[in-house]
């Protein structure tokens, strides 16, 4: 079921057997020559729905634009601050919980988005108890990042080894080509790439990486590959979301 897509009543006849709702949150940011721009955006929203299916729970519309300031010397890249992000996230989840939902599970696509979601869980805690909603002490929130599952984590390091880095990575690149064949890009890869520095701002980090990626080589990325890391991450993050709302 996706929110978007249900009716008033449909919400209040789920709330009556679950108050757990899925919400895939991305970015909208380079991702090298050959990433889609809304590569985290289409990973977690994707895998989202299908752990929706797996589980029968609520998906929420996607969070396309994160946190990648860092990102924004590239062309096409878009930003939250993160002040703005946590009062996004936090009024999201405000509204949601005045309609009686309590266990809130964010499926994440971009790294950027860690912190800020964390900061934001806390700033919704307390939002919650102030406005002394009924049961407000059963609010949890809880982050999952597809690619930090073990089984998908494991299958990238088989797949491509060293070369799937830290960003542009083949692994999500080819859940894109999986989702979106139509839109497999192709473009001339240097094969030395920059990885190890640290992230500070927008200008400096496109003088450190300069075509985008850091440490990856996205060409081993295949549709047949985004199917199987698919799969890997829709498995193991049902079997997450199951435990988190019992």
């Amino acid at each position: 079921m996706q929110l978007h897509l249900c009716t008033w009543l449909e919400v209040e006849t789920y709330l009556q057997n679950s108050r757990g709702i899925i919400l895939p949150i991305g970015s909208t940011e380079q991702h090298g020559p050959t990433g889609l721009i809304g590569t985290d955006a289409i990973c977690a929203e994707v895998i989202a729905k299908g752990v929706g299916e797996a589980t029968q729970a609520l998906v929420g519309p996607p969070i396309n634009v994160g946190m990648a300031l860092h990102h924004t010397e590239f062309p096409g890249s878009m930003s939250l601050r993160p002040s703005t992000l946590i009062l996004v996230i936090r009024d999201y989840l405000v509204s949601l919980a005045r309609s009686g939902f309590r266990q809130f599970f964010f499926i994440n696509g971009h790294g950027g988005n860690v912190a800020t979601l964390k900061a934001a869980f806390s700033e919704t805690y307390a939002t919650i108890a102030d406005l002394n909603l009924p049961e407000a002490e059963q609010t949890r929130c809880r982050l999952n990042n597809w690619y930090m599952n073990s089984p998908v984590y494991q299958l990238a390091k088989e797949l491509y080894g060293k070369r799937e880095g830290s960003h542009a990575t083949p692994s999500e690149v080819a859940v894109t080509q999986f989702v979106y064949p139509e839109a497999i890009k192709e473009a001339p890869l240097s094969p030395e790439v920059a990885s190890g520095h640290p992230i500070y701002g927008a200008a400096n980090f496109r003088q450190h990486y300069p075509d985008g990626r850091m440490g990856s080589d996205p060409s081993l990325a295949t549709p047949e590959h985004g199917k199987q890391l698919y799969e890997a991450a829709v498995e193991s993050i049902a079997e997450d979301y199951q435990k988190f709302t019992q």
